[in-house]
């Protein structure tokens, strides 16, 4: 693909570079400037190209929670907001509901930008195949992702069972990681098997941790340590690939073992909010491991972002330039552990008509204050059109919304 006359952000040097560019097809394609391009080259004039964004941290399986009945108890507590929510919501899903959560997802992130998505999913009475189906509606689409099963003994034996049997079989032709739910829902045999897994498959784990402070409490109460501490024991921290999500009730020497770990954060500020269980810090030399995702409340990385810098702003200092590089660590992530699908031919067409000059200096300036999702004119997928014109190049979107519907109506139905 070629694209004349536009302007590419160079997320490494900041700099903005005018021209005619060269975009590469397939999983390892680049970007390059190029001096001529043929008639057939899209025309950029007066937009912006930049790096297209990754989710750290998504729950597809909750894309129809929007506006579903209310629990029939109404939650005090984070414990609460699990069991009466999503723990009843996930028990409800069947295939039917896994597909159509799925592709409203892999839309969404399409129209906000996101091309690559690290999912965590959830379904006990609807466990095998479940990945296949997310990978699938996510691929039809032509968006990227990193899937796991969350497994938990929560649900009994059966159920954490199931979750390994899929976890097994997926891994065994998908690159994926080994999802858990949380230390306090995690018996001893379930964390080890996972490990050995995680091991046999090169592969890496994906839980919540220290979430709402009961994770710590009943981690400490079954185990005698904190859930830094336990996982540390078990060497769920040597992996590289391995990611935790929240980490925000630590203390200092969990911090300490964090740091000198292998493992990545995945910050979800807007849903720590939503649940009123604290905000995570970066003190005890966490920065560089730290991601931004969205928990499943929605896929518009560039909001998950503002609100994560505006709040740790306020709470610690945060300055734009550490901000976006939270934003954009992902991809260091996906690179540094040769997990494909995230090269540098994923890429948004910004029609961003600033009424101020841009310039290497002030860039961030217009990331954080002025440039929006709804400026998003275009998605390259692999050096290919994913989104154009309001529009996914593959799938029917108008289908795709009116098929969720009628799952989100079957999916409320039982949830009554």
């Amino acid at each position: 693909m070629y694209i004349k006359n536009i302007s590419y952000f160079d997320q490494r040097t900041h700099e903005l570079i005018h021209g005619d560019f060269r975009i590469d097809s397939g999983p390892e394609g680049g970007i390059l400037p190029v001096n001529k391009v043929g008639g057939d080259a899209w025309d950029g004039t007066g937009k912006i190209l930049i790096r297209s964004f990754v989710c750290a941290h998504h729950h597809a399986y909750s894309a129809l929670a929007r506006g579903m009945p209310a629990p029939r108890k109404s939650p005090q507590n984070f414990e609460e907001i699990l069991k009466y929510v999503w723990w009843h919501l996930d028990k409800q899903l069947d295939a039917e509901m896994i597909k159509a959560s799925a592709l409203v997802t892999a839309l969404d992130c399409l129209r906000n930008g996101v091309t690559f998505v690290i999912d965590h999913h959830a379904s006990p009475n609807a466990i095998p195949g479940s990945l296949d189906i997310i990978a699938e509606a996510f691929e039809s689409l032509g968006v990227g992702h990193l899937l796991c099963y969350e497994m938990s003994d929560r649900d009994g034996e059966k159920s954490a069972s199931e979750g390994l049997a899929e976890t097994k079989r997926y891994l065994s032709h998908h690159r994926g990681l080994v999802g858990l739910h949380a230390s306090f829902t995690v018996g001893e045999d379930l964390l080890h098997t996972a490990v050995r897994i995680a091991e046999q498959y090169d592969a890496g784990l994906h839980l919540h941790v220290a979430e709402g402070l009961i994770d710590q409490e009943k981690t400490r109460q079954k185990y005698g340590v904190g859930v830094i501490e336990r996982l540390d024991q078990c060497r769920a921290l040597d992996f590289p690939k391995t990611i935790l999500a929240h980490c925000i009730h630590l203390n200092e020497n969990e911090r300490r073992i964090l740091a000198g770990s292998r493992a990545w954060i995945a910050v979800n500020t807007e849903s720590n909010l939503n649940n009123q269980v604290g905000l995570f810090s970066n003190a005890g030399g966490l920065e560089e491991k730290v991601m931004l995702g969205t928990d499943g409340m929605h896929s518009d990385m560039l909001r998950s972002l503002k609100t994560n810098f505006m709040v740790h702003k306020e709470a610690d200092g945060l300055n734009m330039e550490t901000a976006y590089r939270r934003l954009q660590r992902v991809h260091k992530y996906l690179r540094e552990n040769r997990i494909p699908g995230d090269s540098e031919n994923n890429l948004l067409v910004l029609n961003y008509d600033a009424p101020t000059p841009i310039s290497k200096e002030n860039w961030l300036n217009h990331f954080f204050y002025g440039l929006e999702t709804t400026h998003i004119d275009g998605v390259i997928r692999q050096g290919e059109w994913a989104y154009r014109n309001g529009q996914p190049l593959k799938g029917d979107a108008a289908q795709i919304m009116a098929d969720a519907r009628q799952q989100a109506a079957r999916l409320w139905q039982r949830l009554k």
